[in-house]
C-alpha cells in the first residue's frame, strides 16, 4: 500500500511522486479524468497531482463548475495559461480559489495568483505557473519573474519541492527556462501545444523536464478539436469556430519521481492512460 510517510525506493531515497497532466479539453477531457484519474493516481503512487485546466469548459476557459469537479476528482492544483481569462467570471474565480493558478508573470494588478504552497502528508510542494512570450502575448519576462518567485520561496519555504507548469508555444523557450532554473526546481513541464513530446529527461543539476505534457481529451481530433474544422480552417484561412471533438479519450502527462530531501528529480516518465 502506498504510504506518503514511508515512500522509500531501492536506493534508500525518501521519494515523492508528482503527476502532471496536460491540458484538459472540454467535456471529453473531464470525463477521461473522472473515469481514470483515481486509479491512475493509485497505480503510480502520486503524492501530488497538477493538471492544466484552462480549456476545461467547452475547450476554452474554465468556470467554477469545472474547477470544483477537477478538485473532487483528485487534482490538487489546477494550472492554466492564456485562455484562463475567457469566461465572464474568471476574475472572481481566480481571486477566490488559491489552488487555481494563472501565469505568475502577468503584469502587476492581474487578478489571481501564479503560485501556491500545498502540504500533503509530511511534504510541502510549491507549484508555480508561468507563461511564455514567443508566439504569445508580450507579458512580463518568465525568466526574471520565475527567478524572483523562487528567491522568495527559498526564504519563506526553503524545503518545499518546487514544480513549474510553463505554458508556452516555443519548445526553445521551454528548454531555455528549464536550463535557466536547473537545480532550483524539481520539475519543469511544458503545456499549451496539446501534443506530448518525447524529450523527457533530467537536466545536469537535477531538474526533471519535458517540453509538453500533451492533451487530456479526445484522441480522434486535431489538438482536441473536430478534425474537419481544423482542415477547413487551414484550407480557407477563415477563423471558423473551434468545436471540441468527441469519441475515445486519453489522459496524457508525466510522472516525476523526486528525492524529497534534496529536491532533485530521480526519474521522469511519460504517462498515457
Amino acid at each position: 500500500m502506498h504510504q506518503k510517510e514511508m515512500n522509500v525506493n531501492e536506493s534508500g531515497y525518501h521519494v515523492v511522486r508528482v503527476l502532471m497532466i496536460g491540458d484538459v479539453i472540454g467535456e471529453p477531457g473531464m470525463k477521461a479524468l473522472f473515469a481514470g484519474l483515481g486509479e491512475l493516481r493509485r497505480r503510480l503512487g502520486a503524492d501530488l497531482v497538477v493538471a492544466n485546466g484552462e480549456n476545461a469548459n467547452n475547450g476554452i476557459g474554465i468556470t467554477v463548475a469545472e474547477f470544483n469537479k477537477l478538485r473532487e476528482m483528485g487534482v490538487d492544483v489546477v494550472t492554466s495559461g492564456n485562455h484562463v481569462w475567457e469566461k465572464p467570471a474568471s476574475t472572481e474565480l481566480l481571486e477566490a480559489q488559491e489552488r487555481l493558478l494563472r501565469p505568475a508573470n502577468y503584469p502587476p494588478g492581474a487578478p489571481g495568483h501564479g503560485s501556491v504552497i500545498v502540504t500533503i502528508g509530511t511534504t510541502t510542494f510549491a507549484v508555480v505557473n508561468l507563461q511564455g512570450r514567443e508566439g504569445m502575448s508580450p507579458i512580463d519576462c518568465p525568466f526574471r519573474g520565475g527567478s524572483a518567485i523562487l528567491d522568495e520561496m527559498e526564504v519563506s519555504h526553503p524545503g518545499a519541492i518546487k514544480i513549474i507548469d510553463f505554458h508556452a508555444e516555443s519548445n526553445e523557450e521551454k528548454e531555455a527556462l528549464a536550463f535557466h532554473l536547473d537545480g532550483r526546481v524539481a520539475a519543469v513541464a511544458g503545456t499549451h501545444t496539446h501534443v506530448q513530446t518525447a524529450d523527457e529527461r533530467i537536466l545536469p543539476a537535477g531538474t526533471g523536464y519535458i517540453s509538453d505534457l500533451g492533451m487530456t481529451g479526445p484522441l480522434e481530433s486535431i489538438i482536441g478539436v473536430k478534425r474537419d474544422i481544423c482542415v477547413r480552417r487551414s484550407l480557407s484561412q477563415i477563423p471558423i469556430k473551434m468545436e471540441t471533438a468527441e469519441g475515445d479519450t486519453a489522459i496524457h502527462g508525466a510522472l516525476f519521481t523526486i528525492d524529497a530531501s534534496s529536491g532533485r528529480c530521480l526519474s521522469v516518465e511519460r504517462v498515457v492512460a
